[in-house]
């Protein structure tokens, strides 16, 4: 790579001497309270191979993250370059790993994998890092109060890269560019990859009783028809049950009784007829 993130030289003198002269100090102090001359030799030694495993870690972090935007600013910009599918996935997967090692990634890392997971059609997997971008309040850089040491080491590097893009001018032109891109299209590359994302398949709904929410099964026809084909009688119920048993009521009697002489005749019509039949 041709761009080189590396502070200016009059910088890294001035730290370097903050450290030894910090460091003097301490060897003093250490020798006017009568510790051995190679104890003190054996903790500066000590200090001075932590200091240098805990920089150079901190170090490498950030030029991996300046390193991520070169790649995915060639990536995403319109040039007409045709980029193999390993080399987009190689630039996702360092983005990703940047991402589990930093507890607080800058924002940029988020809108440059949404956009890369864009462009190889992980719409899913995009619209989670746009949406963090476009609808997480937190995701501004003015949220970030309390920096972990990766991201303040972070800033820093960017703000001399801010103050004096001579030094790298590729690096400040990639993270110009993304910036860019992410004010302008970060909505339209969310609305573009959730149209894009197919829809979940639906569940079967279950018949639920509105009291208690339990399932209920669903209607049995009448009659069933058995395996040899004939019909089988649906299965009694206790309430048909209960209506055989249930005892028949005495029909009621009729309100008017028939009287057997009602057509008798009365005695003056039977005399009649006697004396009719003797005249005869």
């Amino acid at each position: 790579m041709n761009d080189k993130l590396e502070t200016r030289a009059p910088t890294a003198l001035k730290e370097k001497g903050q450290y030894l002269l910090a460091f003097g100090l301490v060897a003093v102090m250490l020798l006017v309270a009568q510790f051995p001359l190679f104890v003190v030799f054996f903790f500066g030694v000590f200090a001075y191979f932590l200091f240098r495993m805990f920089a150079a870690g901190s170090r490498n972090d950030t030029r991996e993250i300046f390193e991520f935007y070169l790649t995915a600013n060639e990536v995403l910009r319109d040039d007409e370059r045709r980029w193999y599918g390993f080399e987009i996935h190689e630039a996702i997967r360092r983005g990703e790993s940047i991402l589990q090692r930093m507890s607080t990634a800058p924002p940029l890392i988020h809108f440059s994998l949404g956009a890369l997971y864009n462009k190889v059609g992980d719409h899913g997997s995009a619209a989670k890092h746009l949406a963090y971008i476009v609808e997480n309040a937190n995701s501004d850089e003015s949220s970030l109060v309390y920096p972990t040491p990766e991201l303040r080491n972070y800033v820093k590097v960017l703000r001399k890269i801010e103050r004096d893009p001579a030094d790298a001018p590729m690096t400040s032109a990639a993270v110009r560019a993304l910036e860019r891109a992410r004010k302008l299209r970060s909505k339209i590359l969310l609305e573009d990859s959730r149209s894009k994302v197919p829809p979940a398949p639906a569940e079967p709904v279950e018949a639920k009783s509105p009291d208690r929410g339990e399932v209920l099964p669903l209607p049995q026809p009448a009659i069933e028809v058995a395996e040899n084909g004939q019909h089988e009688k649906p299965p009694l119920r206790f309430a048909d049950i209960r209506q055989e048993n249930k005892p028949q009521r005495p029909r009621e009697r009729k309100k008017e009784k028939v009287d057997p002489f009602s057509d008798r005749k009365s005695i003056s019509e039977v005399l009649h007829d006697i004396y009719d039949k003797n005249v005869q």
